[in-house]
Formats: C-alpha cells, structure tokens, sequence
C-alpha cells in the first residue's frame, strides 16, 4: 500500500514538473512568437465559440510588449460584440478596417458586423426613449454639492450656465491631438469642440484643423427630449484616441485625447446638463 501511495506521488509530482517545464517555455518565447502562439490561441477559442477563453488570451496579448497584429483588433472586435460592449467592438473593428485595408481576410465581415453594430445601437436607443419629444423629469437633489461646486467657480447662480463653461473647459482640455504627448495651452487641439444651448437643443461646434482645406468647422444640434441621459463613451488606445457617443443613435460625437479619465468627466458632465434641459424647472 505504501509503495502505490509513493508511486502516486511520485507520478503527481512529475506532471506537476512537467506541467511547471511547459509553462516555462511559453513564458520564456520571445515577444513575436509568443504573440503568434496566443494569436493561433485566439483564432481556435474563436471558431469553436469559446469567448470567455478568447477573451483571456486576447487580455494576455493586451499586455505583451509586442506589436499587435490586425487580426488581433478584428477578434477583439468579435469578442467585445458577444458581450455586448458594442463601443469597444466598433473601435476594434474600425481599427481592423484601417490597418488590413481592403486586402484584409475579414475585410468584409468586419464591415458587416460594424453594420450589425449601428443595427443594434439603434434598437437599443429606440428602447430607452419614453415617446417622442416628451420631456424626462429629471430633479437634480438640492444637496448636490458638485453643482454648488461648479456654480462657485465659474461665478454663476445658474447650474445650467456652469455645466456648459464646465464642459467647454473639459473640452478645451480633451481636444484630440495628432501628437498627444504635445499638448500645450497656446496650442489648440487638432479636433475641439465648442457646446452651447440653444432652446431645447444642444448646439455642438466641431472645429477640425487638420483638413486639406485648413480649418473647418461643422455646427450640428442635439434636441435632448426622449433621449438617454446616460452619455456612453470609449477609449482605443491603438488608434490613440476616446470617443463620446451620441445618445440618440450611437455613433460617435465627440473624437476626445486617449485619456480615459479626461473622457469619463466629459460625458459624466454632459450627462448633467441633459438631465437639467430635461428637467420642467431646470436653471
């Protein structure tokens, strides 16, 4: 009885050997193999549609120090879209399209499944709204210490009138650069954006300085009733840039600096202010 007991642990003890022998060797590939390894990992975990498996080598490539493949984004796009993080899939697919080109063997699936996105951001949308143009009561609470914060600093009663210096601000702020680790205030952004109210409606200014013809600025509104006040947004930190996401549709509204803080205050903020012109009473 004694020696089987031995015998077992001695068994246990090499797959243990041998199991620690493997992991060394994966771990010891140089960056390109291993980014290789873990991309034929992915494409299998993929076509046998086990996506949490696919996510855990997809996070593992993430951190290796190594020069990320297209397909990588196309099944990162593919992943993000089965748990429903339909910004992040969109920017990884969007990021496919723009490094494989045309050329590229999931060219035109990921076209399709980018259409397959906007599909269901709209469905998504059209659920959240409570009918056409009715307005959403939304009561800020009177001890809302940001707001009081807000109104102090930019010399105001109005919250209204402090949201949008505040967000105007971000903005200035978050602007998208060509060379984002340039960023200085004499400087502005290549991409900003100026937001100011006009009745019911967000009026939004794109200045862009970045175009053949110089500078060009596009004006466009947001009328805020029967929309959702919940401001998504999105980072791609291989296209070095955060997104702000229209809230009646979801495509992109604002093209911000990869800063995904900076990115998170802009939509908390105009969040904020969609609640306010929503509000029957707002200031």
């Amino acid at each position: 009885m004694a020696v089987k007991t031995n015998t077992y642990r001695l068994l246990a003890r090499a797959v243990i050997l041998a199991s620690a022998l493997v992991a060394g060797q994966a771990a010891a590939l140089a960056p390109e193999h291993e980014t290789r390894r873990l991309m034929l990992a992915i494409e299998d975990a993929v076509t046998s549609e086990s996506w949490g498996e696919a996510s855990e080598y997809l996070n593992r490539l993430q951190l290796l120090d190594a020069e990320k493949p297209a397909d990588y984004h196309y099944y990162r796009g593919r992943v993000m879209l089965q748990t429903s993080h339909f910004n992040e899939a969109q920017a990884a697919l969007d990021t496919y399209v723009t490094k494989a080109g045309a050329e590229g063997s999931h060219y035109q699936k990921s076209l399709k499944l980018i259409t397959e996105i906007e599909r269901a951001r709209k469905k998504q949308a059209q659920t959240t709204k409570t009918g056409k143009d009715s307005r959403v009561a939304v009561i800020e609470p009177a001890g809302d210490k940001r707001l009081e914060a807000l109104r102090e600093l930019y010399l105001t009663d109005s919250d209204r009138k402090a949201l949008v210096m505040h967000l105007n601000s971000l903005l200035g702020v978050a602007g998208w650069r060509h060379d984002p680790s340039i960023v200085r205030l004499d400087k502005p952004a290549d991409i900003e954006y100026r937001l100011s109210i006009e009745g019911d409606a967000l009026s939004i200014q794109e200045i862009n300085r970045k175009t053949p013809d110089g500078i060009t600025r596009r004006t466009s509104q947001v009328r805020v009733f029967g929309i959702n006040p919940q401001v998504e947004w999105g980072c791609e930190q291989a296209v070095g840039a955060c997104w702000i996401y229209d809230p009646r549709d979801g495509s992109r509204l604002f093209q911000l600096s990869p800063d995904r803080k900076q990115t998170e205050e802009v939509a908390q903020t105009l969040g904020k202010l969609i609640r306010n012109l929503q509000a029957p009473s707002g200031s």
